[in-house]
C-alpha cells in the first residue's frame, strides 16, 4: 500500500514509522530483523530502508602506481526491502538515489521493485562519496532529485527510457522526497530551498519527509512556508533521540542542523552517556507529543541501526 493511502486511512490519527540501515558487510539479515522486531508492536505501516553508496579506495602497488578500487560496505536496498516485507508483512520504502546510478540502472531497479510488489520509493539526490568534495553524478545519471522524481513519474505513466508502453506496463509508485526545515546546506537561502522543494512536488513527489530537527518551531515554520508556497502534500517530521554526548557535535557536523541551547546544556550536564541517553529520549518524547497535538500525519524516527531508544519513545506515545 502507498504511504499516502496509509495516511488517508488513518483518518487524522498520527502514525509511527522508522528508518533502518542495511547491515554492514559480514552481518546477516538477522542483525537487521533483531533491530526491527522490538518496534513492530507499535504497528508501523511502513519502514524506510536507506541506500549506501559504494566508496572508492586507492591501493598502492609495489611500482608506486595507485589502483582505484570500488568498495561496497552494505548490501543493496532492493533485496533488504523484499526480506523485510516477507518477514514482517509491512510495506517498505526503499531510498532511491541519483549518485552511483545511470538512468538505465535506475529504471532496472524500479522494474525490480515493481515486480516485488513494493509500492513506494523515497527519491533523493544522495550525498557525495567520501573521496569527492562535492556531489558528482554518474555519466548518463541524474544530477538532481527532481529529475529522478521525473523518471519515476514517467514510469508511472508507462514511459520507459527506450519505448512507450501502454497502461498495462505502467508502474504505480508513491514517490516521497526530502525536505529541510533548516534548509539544505547547499541552498543559499530558505526561499531558494523552498523553490527546489516545490519543483520536486510539481515533478511528482506525493509526500515529504523532513531531515531530523530538534526544535519544533523549525518544523512549524517550515510547514507554514510550504503551505504558503502552494505545497499541499503531506509533510512528515523526521526525529531522532540523542543517545550519546558525542552526538552534540557529530549530528550538526553530519546533518547541518542546530540544537537548542536547553538540550545542549542538559546533555552537557549529564555525567555519562547513559544519562545523556535519558535526556535525549525525554526530549524526543516531548517533541513527539507536541507534533502529535499539532496533527502531523506520521512521526518518522531515524534509528541509525539502533532501536531501543526509539522503542522507549514509541512506548510513551502509541
Amino acid at each position: 500500500m502507498k504511504v499516502t493511502d496509509h495516511i488517508t486511512r488513518a483518518d487524522g490519527r498520527t502514525l509511527f514509522s522508522f528508518e533502518v540501515l542495511p547491515p554492514k558487510k559480514g552481518e546477516n539479515i538477522q542483525t537487521l530483523f533483531s533491530n526491527i522486531e522490538p518496534l513492530m508492536e507499535f504497528k508501523p505501516p511502513f519502514i524506510d530502508v536507506t541506500y549506501h553508496r559504494e566508496e572508492y579506495v586507492y591501493r598502492q602497488h609495489p611500482n608506486g602506481l595507485l589502483e582505484k578500487k570500488t568498495v561496497r560496505r552494505r548490501p543493496g536496498t532492493v533485496g533488504i526491502c523484499a526480506a523485510i516485507k516477507n518477514r514482517f508483512d509491512v510495506d517498505t520504502v526503499p531510498h532511491l538515489i541519483c549518485g552511483g546510478f545511470t538512468k538505465e540502472e535506475t529504471e532496472n531497479a524500479l522494474i525490480d521493485l515493481h515486480f516485488l510488489g513494493i509500492d513506494n520509493v523515497l527519491a533523493l539526490r544522495g550525498d557525495p562519496i567520501k573521496s569527492e568534495g562535492r556531489f558528482q553524478p554518474e555519466p548518463d545519471g541524474h544530477s538532481y532529485a527532481c529529475d529522478l522524481i521525473g523518471q519515476v513519474a514517467d514510469l508511472n505513466k508507462g514511459a520507459y527510457l527506450d519505448e512507450e508502453q501502454d497502461d498495462t506496463w505502467a508502474t504505480d509508485f508513491c514517490i516521497g522526497t526530502a525536505g529541510y526545515p533548516e534548509k539544505h546546506f547547499e541552498s543559499p537561502s530558505h526561499a531558494t530551498d523552498l523553490r527546489y522543494l516545490k519543483h520536486k512536488v510539481d515533478r511528482g513527489a506525493e509526500y515529504i519527509v523532513t531531515q531530523m530537527f530538534f526544535d519544533n518551531e523549525q518544523f512549524f515554520s517550515f510547514e507554514r512556508r510550504c503551505r504558503e508556497a502552494g505545497i499541499t502534500v503531506p509533510i512528515i517530521p523526521g526525529l531522532k533521540p540523542i543517545t550519546t554526548k558525542a552526538q552534540l557535535t557529530a549530528l550538526p557536523r553530519a546533518f547541518y542542523l542546530n540544537l537548542p541551547d536547553e538540550l545542549v546544556d542538559a546533555v552537557h550536564l549529564a555525567p555519562d552517556n547513559a544519562a545523556a541517553r535519558e535526556v535525549g529520549i525525554e526530549w524526543c518524547i516531548n517533541q513527539s507529543k507536541e507534533l502529535m497535538a499539532h496533527g502531523v500525519p506520521v512521526l518518522h524516527y531515524y534509528s541509525m541501526g539502533k532501536s531501543e531508544s526509539i522503542r522507549r519513545v514509541a512506548a510513551a506515545l502509541f
